[in-house]
């Protein structure tokens, strides 16, 4: 997962494409648990292989001493005898390999059928979907023990024709498990984008299909072995798939069954072993699945986010917050965790926003801009959380508050739109339901008064026919009514702060220009605050009060727009405005900036900026460069913006 602006990605999300199970492996390794229920299968799938070699007459004696029948542990026999003096502990260490076979050969059948089925009925859909779902329904019809019992009927105690009708009959429930993630996957834009690049189908779906739903494929193969355990244990006990006197755990359960009157202690040893490998592959599923979801299911704010301390940053002492203003960010830092350990994302950024404000965000994809507007809202990944520095919003800090008390400061305080809408809005209900819950949420009104506020907060949005628009699915809508739509959702809790996160930037440039007026109008009659995160240094300049430019985590200037267009204090912003595509009329070649933004984990010492500058120096290199205040208003991180100014000067002198 990236965030909309690329400013980190979280390390435990592999890109499309990208082989999913190592990663995987490595999340389940890293928990104790995981270890000692992989040991403890590798023990006995080395067991099942090394003790009939080495015990070889354990799987044909018929009777052992029957001087010492039905006998309890000792040191002659560790584990007892059996009713007929065989030593207890040898064939259960012979038997457990007739009992893993069954498991693999039922775990194999259910493999090779369910995954590619599951695979093809997600991808193509349609009839192919149809033929295969209907095939799965009418096998969950037929009574499996009864088509087993049949099966063994003409191949009397075989083991692994038995074994083989069960993983056939259990296949279509892993089956439904690979189609449901292979439809999720399958509407994902990486997939078209391989598709017009030329791909064949198979290598669309085996390369970039497969290992994206590969933890779901691995958590359902450990609870069917576990299931196919109890299955060949159960036929075992029934004496119908294992020949006498080879030896089996479900055979040994039977056998202490049989004198459980005379001897209770000889139905534990193999009754042990099973429950402790069920339990095994139980709690190895389990594990995949926390595993699988590590790196998107949300945790509580107490583990994401951390009470900050403010520290100095490349000398710079913090200072305290805004009292004048609405939102007043100091010294924020924000790390993602990763197996190398903590990436920084954010770095030293300070920002302040005053009611009826509107500020902008600008940079490139991966400066950190969305990262900024998230830890706003307290919504980081999963595995992101802020590691220092404070925001303070109406003079609570918000990286310090209770989850609890921050959902209340979500929607009803400070809205966020996103820059893609037909996201954000649930296309099972229509878009009046939707705004009235959000409604019912902030303000606990009655359904209907709800319903007509939806109408009206449509109407402010300025959507023609509103009450017809609200009986719409998300579906029906153009990108500019559902960027409107969004808008008035956003609105619906009255927030003192909107963020707007590129709510432009997948619109036509007509609609781009309605939709800046309209936020500029609803900022203005509500004195509501707005964060414009953008690209188009236009947007900025059609709507925003200053400017805020970062650069690989970092803010590197900020002022009034004037100011900044007319005298940037950083070699960024000047290459970013000299880059603008507006200035592309008249011109003969667009300048470019060199090279690219760093990723996190990979920034360079000392300035971030540097590699890239034509103002860099060594000393640009050797110390990290804090946000200084060369004139009143205006804020940079550059120690050389006293040459940028004078060169600005000289080229408008001539």
């Amino acid at each position: 997962m990236t965030s909309s602006d690329g400013a980190a990605v979280p390390p435990d999300s592999p890109p499309p494409g990208d082989v999913a199970p190592p990663r995987l492996l490595r999340r389940v390794l890293r928990r104790p648990l995981a270890l000692v229920c992989l040991a403890y299968l590798g023990l006995i799938v080395a067991v099942g292989i090394v003790a009939p070699i080495v015990l070889p007459g354990v799987a044909v004696q018929n009777a052992g001493d029957l001087l010492a029948t039905l006998q309890g542990p000792s040191g002659a026999h560790p584990l007892g005898t059996d009713t007929l003096g065989r030593d207890v502990l040898e064939r259960l260490l012979v038997g457990t390999r007739p009992t893993l076979l069954g498991v693999a050969e039922a775990l194999v059948a259910v493999l090779v059928i369910g995954v590619p089925l599951g695979l093809v009925a997600g991808f193509f859909g349609r009839k192919v979907d149809a033929v295969i779902s209907w095939l799965a329904d009418l096998t969950f019809s037929i009574p499996s023990i009864v088509v087993i019992l049949v099966v063994l009927s003409a191949f009397r105690h075989s083991m692994t024709a038995a074994m083989i009708t069960f993983g056939v009959l259990t296949a279509p429930s892993l089956m439904r498990v690979v189609r449901s993630a292979t439809v999720a996957v399958r509407g994902e834009p990486y997939i078209a984008a391989a598709q017009v690049s030329g791909l064949s189908h198979g290598y669309i779906v085996v390369r970039h299909v497969l290992p994206r739903i590969a933890g779901p494929i691995i958590v359902q193969a450990s609870l069917i072995a576990a299931f196919a355990l109890v299955v060949q244990t159960g036929l075992s006990f029934l004496g119908l798939i294992v020949d006498a006197p080879a030896p089996s755990w479900g055979g040994m359960v039977a056998d202490g069954m049989k004198a459980i009157v005379l001897q209770p202690w000889l139905i534990w040893p193999a009754g042990i072993a099973i429950v402790l490998t069920g339990l095994a592959l139980g709690l190895l599923a389990d594990i995949a699945r926390d595993a699988t979801t590590e790196g998107w299911s949300p945790q509580s704010a107490r583990q994401r986010r951390v009470t900050p301390v403010p520290t100095p940053v490349g000398g710079r002492v913090a200072a305290p917050p805004d009292p004048d203003a609405l939102l007043s960010i100091r010294q924020l830092s924000v790390a993602f965790a990763s197996p190398e350990g903590p990436q920084q994302v954010l770095d030293d950024v300070d920002l302040d926003l005053r009611a009826g404000e509107c500020v902008g965000l600008v940079g490139e994809s991966g400066c950190g801009k969305s990262i900024t507007t998230m830890s706003i809202l307290g919504l980081l990944p999963a595995n992101g959380r802020v590691s220092g520095g404070s925001i303070w919003f109406e003079g609570r800090d918000l990286t310090a508050m209770p989850e609890r008390e921050l959902r209340g400061v979500r929607g009803k305080e400070i809205g966020l739109i996103s820059q893609e809408p037909m996201i954000s809005l649930d296309p099972s209900f229509r878009i009046g339901w939707q705004l009235a819950e959000a409604i019912r949420q902030h303000h606990g009104c009655t359904n209907r008064e709800a319903r007509d506020r939806a109408v009206d907060l449509l109407e402010s949005v300025r959507l023609p026919r509103p009450a017809e628009v609200a009986r719409k699915y998300p579906h029906e809508l153009s990108g500019g009514m559902a960027q409107r739509v969004a808008i008035a959702r956003a609105l619906a809790g009255e927030p003192k702060l909107l963020i707007a996160d590129e709510p432009t930037t997948a619109l036509d440039v007509t609609v781009q220009a309605e939709i800046l007026d309209l936020l500029r109008d609803i900022r203005r009659d509500r004195n509501m605050a707005v964060l414009l995160v953008t690209h188009d240094w236009g947007v900025v300049a059609d709507g925003c009060d200053r400017a805020v430019v970062m650069y690989a985590g970092q803010v590197v200037e900020q002022g009034s727009l004037q100011a900044m267009f007319h005298e940037p204090l950083h070699p960024y912003t000047q290459a970013l405005l000299a880059a603008n595509p507006h200035n592309a009329i008249g011109a003969e070649m667009l300048p470019t900036i060199s090279g690219t933004v760093p990723k996190p984990g990979r920034w360079p010492t000392g300035c971030h900026f540097h590699p890239r500058c034509p103002y860099a120096t060594s000393a640009c290199r050797d110390t990290a460069i804090a946000l200084v205040e060369p004139a009143d208003g205006r804020l940079t991180r550059c120690i050389h913006h006293d040459l940028l100014v004078s060169r600005q000067e000289g080229v408008l002198a001539r």
